[in-house]
């Protein structure tokens, strides 16, 4: 007990150390100051990292490209232990732009100086060739792009980041990302994934077989794998279609219980227009159609399983129904329907 309280003392004697050394530009004294951060990050307590978290987040413009991003990983982990993510949020999506600008720069100085496979995101493979390929601050951009991508997911895990994203920023990002994915033809799919979950967002889905409607309202979901599961235990369990409903730790995993357990696939997911929506998609793939996403559901074509639970495990994910359609408004809906093709 007494090697454990020491332990927490010198993280937060570390973590003051750091920030002098970063505001002060002396470097060594920093990555020393850092390592002692990750050497003693275990020992510190909950509220001891609720109030690192913030610090090392308003420091992180300060801090030189190179290591920001693994100052950015911390701050994640502190959010991941209670720190305030919406405090935090701001200043790593800020840190996520200005990286993927840089890697963006760091596809095109790729291109134009030979092209070839695109070195793995990962610092460990900035050898000289690449660094004088492109430059140290391009490299940056593009090597510590996994770091953001992890730090970004841990704030995006929380519900309050994702509602107070501006639209704005949230579409530059995407833009950004796509425009690295499709020069690299490297798929940063947490990332992609995280900045597209949908919250408080109303669900119209239609069981043809049936010809029964349901309006719904989902949240935090971050694959179709997952709003499937939930699609089946709402409206299967609750006994408004037939079928094999999902076993309560089934649909439990997909809404906050860890883990992840075998289900079936009950139905197929169909656009409005006919066409599949692949469980391997997002919700955002289910066209808005009157201001609401609009869902058919028909009978699988095969039997298809995988493994129930959440695409981000940190992030809590619902699907709830408000109502029942009526029968008239299920057939003008259903009429407007083209057959699956």
């Amino acid at each position: 007990m007494i090697f454990t309280g020491r332990g927490r003392t010198r993280f937060l004697d570390a973590v003051t150390d750091f920030e002098t050394a970063v505001r002060e530009r002396d470097g060594d004294r920093a990555q020393r100051a850092m390592q002692q951060i990750q050497r003693h990050f275990g020992d510190a307590e909950d509220d001891q990292l609720a109030q690192v978290g913030p610090r090392l987040a308003a420091l992180l413009p300060e801090v030189p490209p190179g290591p920001r991003g693994m100052v950015a990983v911390l701050i994640g982990a502190c959010v991941e232990r209670g720190a305030d993510a919406a405090v935090c949020a701001p200043y790593v999506f800020d840190g996520l732009a200005e990286a993927l600008g840089v890697a963006g720069e760091f596809c095109e100085r790729w291109a134009a100086t030979g092209g070839g496979d695109f070195p793995a995101p990962d610092p460990d493979a900035a050898d000289g060739d690449v660094l004088e390929r492109v430059g140290q601050d391009a490299a940056d951009g593009w090597f510590t792009l996994p770091q953001w991508e992890m730090a970004s997911v841990a704030m995006l895990n929380r519900p309050a980041v994702r509602t107070a994203l501006e639209p704005a920023l949230r579409t530059g990002l995407l833009d950004a990302l796509r425009a690295v994915q499709e020069a690299s033809g490297h798929d940063f799919k947490c990332l992609r994934y995280a900045l597209v979950v949908l919250d408080d967002e109303p669900l119209l889905a239609l069981h043809r077989p049936t010809g029964t409607g349901y309006l719904l309202r989902m949240t935090g979901i971050g694959d179709n794998f997952q709003l499937h599961t939930l699609l089946a235990d709402v409206l299967i369990g609750g006994g408004h279609v037939p079928g094999q409903a999902p076993s309560a730790q089934e649909a439990a995993v997909c809404r906050n219980a860890p883990g992840q357990v075998p289900t079936t696939g009950a139905f197929n997911l169909v656009t409005p227009g006919g066409e599949w929506v692949w469980n391997e998609g997002t919700p955002t793939d289910i066209p808005v159609v009157d201001d609401v996403r609009l869902l058919v559901l028909d009978p699988p074509p095969y039997k298809r399983g995988w493994p129930a639970g959440r695409f981000f495990p940190g992030m809590p994910g619902d699907l709830v129904l408000e109502r029942v359609l009526g029968a008239d408004e299920t057939r003008e809906w259903l009429e407007r329907c083209a057959p699956p093709k």
